[in-house]
């Protein structure tokens, strides 16, 4: 019996399984992703509980989702949910088996089988993800593991058989899969790169604004689409303590071994986006912005960098319009509500936005204006299972997780029954 041919109880039952494996070695998969990318060993646990529960959510939930449904207008008609078949997968390396089970969760559990090209820089987490399905009782070829190249992913894209394309990564990765997809008439899902603005009102309590701040731009060193990248001031006065506020927090930060609980300063993933970080940096200054701390690499081993605040960046300047995937915020002081939105969207991206204050119509009212797929109010950039997540403008289209993310990839296959 083929994967789709088994019913959607035991698809989900197989998925459940897996999620108990996670939770029961739960040091050993967080190993890896901090040993492959330097994240924080706390960060990684926190991955791979976030992993668990998205497989045990569509475990539990996907039957549901799936259960055919009448159409009580016209009598006799229903629409039932088929899998499409084959999914290609590419993912990126900074999330290494969340960016992976948003793909899993949801498509496993309706029937679909994945191929899935991960980033080269995480084989063990790649492979270790791949065991996850064989060990929890899933077939083989239901989730498959490539270490393909870009060239050979492009063919697999061509192949009639696969039948929807999904990929997280940059603005010209998602333009070269999404032409290549069209041209194959192949639905596709593409979760792209973010520079979310951080708003903190006038009535905002500014002391959690300051923590929530920093921990929004520090989560996996600031390599996080969805991490809050431009931080938007309302009022001077409370703009220079929001500043002061972060700058003590960055510079109080202690680098040393991501395994190691105590560290809270990790590595960049290497040495090219590490270099690629102070260049933009460089840049900036050079432009007449003005370097509020860091800036410079650390002397020591690894790719290290100072976490690193930057203000006065004039709408000239390359950064003002650049998402720098790292601990870099970039800072900026207006006078008005309407400054700030406008200032927020600003930008050829759209994904998440984060806005701060204690009057929540207030919020509201700031919110209803943000151009982008996700709004949180009074917290960072925020997923689990039951939220949808994505992007408009030229951060994708598409949506993963929740009921949401099921429906990218399958058939509403209508049945009508007449006499």
């Amino acid at each position: 019996m083929t994967w789709r041919q088994l019913s959607a109880i035991d698809r989900a039952k197989i998925i459940g399984q897996a999620a108990a494996i996670l939770r029961q070695r739960e040091d050993e998969y967080a190993a890896l992703i901090t040993l492959e990318i330097g994240k924080l060993r706390a960060q990684s646990d926190y991955e791979v509980d976030l992993t668990a529960s998205i497989l045990d959510y569509y475990a539990s939930h996907g039957e549901a989702f799936l259960k055919a449904r009448a159409l009580p207008e016209v009598p006799g008609c229903e629409v039932v949910t088929e899998p499409l078949g084959v999914i290609l997968a590419i993912e990126p390396w900074n999330f290494p088996y969340y960016q992976l089970v948003r793909v899993a969760g949801p498509q496993l559990v309706a029937g679909n089988v994945v191929l899935a090209k991960h980033a080269p820089s995480v084989p063990q987490c790649a492979l270790a993800f791949e065991r996850l399905f064989e060990e929890a009782g899933a077939p083989k070829g239901v989730w498959t593991n490539l270490f393909c190249s870009n060239e050979q992913a492009g063919l697999l894209i061509q192949d009639f058989r696969v039948r929807g394309v999904t990929l997280t990564g940059s603005e010209r990765a998602g333009a070269s899969i999404a032409e290549q997809a069209g041209r194959a008439l192949k639905k596709v899902v593409l979760e792209l790169w973010g520079s979310d603005p951080f708003i903190i009102l006038p009535n905002a309590d500014l002391e959690n604004a300051i923590a929530m701040a920093a921990r929004a731009r520090l989560v996996n060193m600031g390599q996080s689409c969805i991490g809050s990248k431009r931080f938007i001031v309302v009022g001077r006065e409370r703009s220079e303590k929001v500043l002061a506020g972060m700058k003590k927090i960055f510079e109080g930060l202690e680098a040393g071994d991501p395994a190691k609980l105590t560290t809270t300063l990790g590595p960049i993933v290497n040495e090219k986006i590490l270099g690629g970080l102070i260049k933009q940096i460089d840049e900036a200054a050079a432009a007449g912005a003005r370097i509020v701390t860091g800036g410079k690499r650390l002397d020591r081993p690894g790719f290290y960098l100072e976490p690193t605040i930057i203000t006065g960046i004039d709408r000239s300047d390359p950064l003002f319009s650049q998402e720098a995937f790292g601990p870099v915020p970039s800072f900026y002081i207006v006078e008005t509500d309407e400054e700030a939105i406008e200032l927020a969207n600003a930008t050829t991206f759209g994904l998440g936005s984060s806005i701060f204050s204690d009057d929540i119509e207030h919020a509201r009212r700031v919110t209803a204006k943000i151009e982008s797929g996700m709004v949180f109010i009074n917290s960072g950039g925020f997923s689990t299972p039951q939220v949808p997540f994505g992007g408009v403008k030229n951060s994708g289209f598409g949506r993963e997780l929740s009921e949401l993310g099921m429906a990218e990839f399958v058939n509403r296959k209508v049945i009508r029954i007449s006499g």
